[in-house]
């Protein structure tokens, strides 16, 4: 019986139905990351598109204050910073019940979303480090998630212990954010790098473990349903870690 180091015996006793899975496993994953590159792309144009245009006006108007004129956030741009979280608890709870279809289009309105609340770091950092940093976090992603993806380690335990570390930073940054210390900050962005990159390697591992499980169960229409969960897992970690990277090595705006 042809055997996975890691995950066990193949569904299929025969050498070529075990080469045939796992090109169906590799091209389920590269459907998974283009998923979320695309995801990726359609962030940073939205958010690039807004912030390089009038439409900024909507989102950040200048406001007369003693310090100055200043941009201050709208209630459209309140509304677009949590906006990304009612389209994550809607794919996630309707993960179920939802046609590939919906759930394609609510991920596509998802990364939107995301890119118009993501709008302010242009305002915060300059092009050239978020440009820099953007790529940084590319290549910290790309690492972590081959090395998630082939490992022979259960990284089970490293998951539920970063699971425990980010509950813990959410819990501090509330604290944090009355206290307004800058120390605390400084170390929960390291504490949330630390957290992320291995949330990255723990969901490739898990998302390549559940292909091996649900592969022959769910059928054309449930991976591609599926993959769009997965990428949106993968994104996630993205995003988080490069704003984590971006606190720690983006260079500020002057004025």
């Amino acid at each position: 019986m042809a055997f996975s180091p890691q995950f066990g015996a193949y569904p299929r006793t025969s050498a070529t139905t075990a080469a045939v899975f796992d090109a169906g496993l590799r091209a389920y994953m590269l459907r998974v990351y283009n998923w979320m590159a695309s995801g990726l792309l359609l962030t940073g144009v939205v958010a690039y598109a807004i912030a390089n245009t009038s439409l900024l006006n909507a989102f950040y108007p200048l406001v007369q204050t003693p310090m100055g004129m200043v941009h201050q956030a709208s209630a459209l741009a309140m509304i677009s910073i949590f906006a990304p979280l009612a389209f994550v608890l809607v794919l996630s709870l309707g993960v179920n019940r939802l046609s590939v279809s919906a759930a394609q289009g609510l991920f596509w309105a998802f990364c939107v979303a995301m890119g118009a609340s993501m709008v302010n770091i242009f305002l915060i950092y300059t092009q050239e480090s978020i440009v820099r940093v953007f790529f940084i976090t590319a290549a910290t992603f790309g690492a972590t998630s081959l090395y998630g993806y082939t490992t022979r380690s259960d990284l089970t335990r490293v998951g539920s212990f970063m699971m425990m570390g980010l509950f813990g930073i959410i819990i501090a940054s509330l604290v944090n954010f009355f206290v307004q210390s800058s120390a605390l900050q400084f170390a929960l962005s390291i504490m949330g790098v630390v957290v992320f990159t291995g949330l990255t390697a723990y969901d490739t591992q898990r998302i390549k473990s559940s292909y091996l499980q649900f592969a022959y169960a769910d059928g054309p229409q449930g991976a591609a349903k599926r993959s769009v969960y997965d990428a949106l897992s993968l994104y996630l970690n993205f995003i988080n870690l490069f704003m984590l990277l971006l606190q720690l090595l983006g260079n500020r705006n002057n004025n």
